[in-house]
């Protein structure tokens, strides 16, 4: 049995939207590579280095080894004399186990100073600053500037990883806007991609705690602003 003939007028409009369907398709996947790219690259703020009191390693985050890398081959260009390490963290569990009687095989600093010392920055030049309350980067800010400041130091360089330099430099400006002078270098060994991140699991994580974290803060300041 012959099938009936589609008249060749009908065929012209379907085709029609056929290619206007793929060719939106693709405009698609290439907006959406350069619109994730973006959000990606917001967050990066990577500034020129200058000659500085000190480098400060942040600790709150993750990809805490590629940001003391990164200290240390500042301390090794000539940029700070000196390098800032923080840490010390500790919950109500922790503080439990110490009461209990638990103490660490070896000062929470050590491991710092030994991956400096190994990158050649050495242990005299290392100024380790105990955090134990800091949970998030405001707080770790707040503890660890003031004792920058008891110690007379004016101008920072900021090492962390390349998705949180822009967040931890505006904290850094907004908490300390009159005190120190403030750079922020990223992390170059740090394996976030700006322009590929949504390829991989832990990097979405990043980013979407990154930009949860931006939502957080602003709110906590919209609230202390209304009361």
């Amino acid at each position: 049995m012959n099938r009936p003939m589609v008249p060749e007028n009908k065929k012209k409009p379907f085709q029609l939207i056929v290619i206007i369907g793929l060719i939106v398709f693709v405009v698609l996947i290439v907006l959406s590579g350069k619109i994730l790219g973006a959000v990606g690259q917001w967050l990066v703020l990577d500034e020129k280095p200058a000659r500085s009191d000190v480098v400060l390693v942040l600790n709150t985050g993750a990809g805490w080894y590629p940001r003391i890398m990164e200290a240390a081959a500042l301390y090794q260009k000539g940029f700070a004399k000196k390098v800032v390490i923080n840490g010390n963290r500790k919950t109500d569990t922790l503080r439990q186990l110490e009461g209990m009687g638990f103490e660490r095989c070896c000062p929470w600093h050590e491991d710092g100073v030994r991956v400096l010392e190994l990158l050649g920055v050495p242990r005299e030049a290392v100024i380790p600053i105990s955090a134990e309350d800091a949970y998030d980067t405001v707080t770790e800010a707040k503890a660890v500037g003031r004792v920058l400041i008891e110690a007379g130091v004016s101008s920072i360089i900021v090492t962390t990883s390349k998705y949180h330099t822009r967040r931890s430099n505006h904290i850094w400006k907004h908490t300390y806007p009159d005190r120190f002078q403030v750079r922020t270098v990223a992390a170059h060994n740090d394996p976030f991609s700006p322009h590929g991140w949504w390829k991989e699991g832990r990097q979405i994580r990043w980013v979407m705690a990154e930009y949860g974290a931006w939502v957080y803060y602003y709110w906590k300041r919209l609230g202390k602003v209304r009361k």
